[in-house]
């Protein structure tokens, strides 16, 4: 999780932030007369250390903006490289007070801290059911029953994008999912979204090795990931209950079967943002939409529609949305209810002439996607995707 004004483990110390998005945020402040004291200031620098939920990256860039020139006055650093992520956002967010005074400065921070307090104490102690973490996992909700094992993308608030930590969890717990006595396995995501797709923010988190150990690891593990779908031994369906980006998109070629809600959209965007196919979809959406309708997926980035997607193939079959999980879920539940060992049987002979194939393409997109998040195309195109998000 991104730290608000030095993180978590040092409990939010405001002098040394770390932040894992970069929105360029234009801060808007009050220029109160009145002053706040050195105590209050310090009173509320200690209340930034109590804050139980995290208030979310735009506001921590404004507490260090605020902090730092309260204490250090305008904006005295030299302007970060373009690809240095997070040192540009905490410049853009402190160089944006331009010659606000410190009171000022002190005064707002004060009255911000103050906001966040009222904020966290009237949202009340309930959590939403769907945000509950069982032990073991933190990005996802995993259930078995029916014959049935669900796993559920848990980040509504991220539109379930997937982060490294999310990667790791879906592959451990595909593999339990593989050996438990569940008849099918099932993927879907909580909240509005299927998936994002990709955590954009995973770009900023750059390791001592660099910019090429990023990019290695980063390849490794998404070899792996889409490894564990394609030799995943028993029916794997997927339930999209809402849009679906990248990844969560490209991977649907190695399902069973894709239902989805009528408000479901399909998007690749992989040349937006200089990058590549991966998922084994250079091989699997050809095969299943055609070539010509592919190359406007995977490389003209044109988003579908459920219907769309389901005329492609892409798509079992499309539900309306009011009626989406009952229909879905009584039919995954009846399809639990047959043999299990004739299912695995049966998809191991569908699957597995191909399971060796998909393999070497799956490495071969991998290689090349490292190659594309080492060009400057792909990281400009980055920079200015998230450029523009913020500005929104």
């Amino acid at each position: 999780m991104a730290h608000l004004a030095a993180g978590l483990a040092r409990r939010w110390c405001p002098s040394s932030l770390q932040v894992v998005n970069f929105p360029v945020v234009q801060l808007h402040v009050s220029l109160r007369a009145m002053r706040a004291s050195h105590t209050e200031f310090e009173n509320a620098m200690n209340q930034v250390k109590l804050l139980k939920k995290d208030p979310g990256n735009e506001v921590k860039l404004k507490l260090y903006a605020l902090y730092k020139q309260a204490t250090e006055g305008p904006c005295n650093m030299p302007k970060p490289g373009v690809f240095d992520l997070i040192s540009k956002a905490k410049w853009d967010a402190w160089n944006a007070l331009g010659s606000l005074p410190k009171e000022t400065a002190k005064q707002s921070y004060v009255d911000l801290v103050s906001s966040l307090n009222s904020s966290s104490k009237s949202s009340g102690q309930v959590e939403p059911r769907a945000d509950s973490k069982p032990p073991g996992y933190e990005t996802l909700v995993v259930t078995s029953e029916d014959g049935i094992t669900k796993i559920m993308l848990n980040r509504p608030t991220k539109k379930n994008a997937m982060n490294p930590q999310m990667y790791h969890e879906i592959m451990l717990a595909l593999e339990a999912a593989s050996k438990d006595e569940s008849s099918i396995t099932v993927l879907t995501g909580s909240g509005d979204y299927y998936s994002s797709g990709n955590d954009l923010t995973n770009f900023t988190d750059i390791p001592s090795g660099g910019v090429q150990e990023k990019a290695k690891n980063g390849a490794i593990l998404l070899r792996d990931f889409v490894g564990c779908f394609i030799d995943f031994p028993k029916p794997l369906i997927a339930v999209v209950n809402g849009p679906a980006v990248g990844i969560a998109v490209t991977t649907l070629g190695l399902f069973d079967a894709v239902y989805a809600t009528d408000r479901a959209t399909f998007h690749t965007p992989f040349s937006h943002l200089g990058q590549s196919p991966e998922g084994c979809s250079s091989h699997t959406f050809p095969r299943i939409m055609s070539p010509s309708k592919a190359t406007e997926m995977l490389i003209f980035g044109k988003k579908l529609t459920a219907r769309e997607a389901c005329a492609q193939g892409l798509v079992t079959e499309v539900f309306p949305d009011s009626t989406f999980q009952k229909e879905v879920w009584t039919r995954l539940k009846a399809y639990a209810k047959l043999p299990p060992n004739a299912m695995r049987i049966s998809k191991q002979v569908i699957r597995n002439k191909e399971k060796e194939k998909l393999h070497a393409i799956n490495a071969e997109e991998c290689s090349v996607l490292q190659e594309r998040w080492l060009s400057d195309e792909c990281m400009n195109a980055v920079v200015n995707f998230l450029s523009r998000k913020a500005k929104l």
